[in-house]
């Protein structure tokens, strides 16, 4: 079987927050790994609205179908500031890796997500389930971390019958990275939405708006610093 017919049999699922990650981790994927749906997950989140806004917009880019789950229990049991009315914490805990991670960690959130993209594969036959994970904040985040990539891939041999697996494209990549292979590869940053806050624009002062930011001006994209932050 040539290369060709082999990616045409292949297809694939991502996690779609509309962020940076999930949106360069789909623009290159989606041809190489015939990426046909995303799932986007509203768990209440402040910013739920903005991230099912801006991945609709990135499905419609790339013409694959687009899923928005709900997980109103996940609010419920979440008490951090991403969901809750505490204040969000500035990009100024980037250098506290323990205090960041807590003030917006959600009770498994991406073993949660990944479980419920694994129910998908397995139903509709998916070889693949695309995430954002990367480099830089698997230091902060240890759901983000190639251990446990590999330990939901180890599950999923029992878990299911379709055996998915889970890929991270950016697992090796910082944000600075990050942006220069969107930048590299054509993939628009337009509607990126990676903003904690839930306003109109990016607030630029959470912390992912901070990390964003100071990987747009590492790599002199001037142009979209005044698209996304003016």
């Amino acid at each position: 079987m040539n290369m060709k017919a082999k990616m045409q049999m292949t297809k694939s699922i991502i996690l779609l927050s509309g962020g940076l990650d999930s949106l360069v981790s789909l623009g290159l994927t989606k041809e190489k790994l015939n990426v046909e749906l995303a799932l986007t997950f509203d768990y209440g989140q402040k910013s739920a609205s903005n991230e099912i806004m801006a991945s609709s917009k990135i499905c419609e880019y790339y013409d694959i179908k687009h899923k928005v789950i709900k997980l109103d229990f996940l609010k419920e049991i979440t008490q951090t500031a991403l969901v809750s009315d505490k204040l969000l914490p500035s990009g100024e805990l980037l250098d506290d890796e323990v205090q960041s991670a807590k003030s917006v960690w959600v009770p498994n959130r991406n073993g949660l997500f990944l479980n419920i993209a694994g129910c998908f594969a397995d139903s509709y036959k998916y070889d693949n389930i695309i995430i954002g994970a990367n480099k830089e904040e698997a230091k902060t985040f240890p759901d983000n971390t190639l251990e446990f990539i590999e330990s939901v891939n180890c599950e999923f041999e029992f878990s299911s019958l379709v055996h998915p697996k889970v890929i991270a494209p950016l697992i090796n990549y910082t944000k600075n990275d990050i942006v220069m292979l969107a930048l590299s590869n054509n993939i628009p940053l337009e509607p990126a939405m990676s903003c904690y806050q839930g306003g109109a624009r990016h607030c630029g002062v959470c912390e992912s708006c901070v990390r964003l930011r100071h990987a747009l001006e590492a790599n002199n994209a001037n142009e979209y610093i005044a698209k996304l932050f003016g």
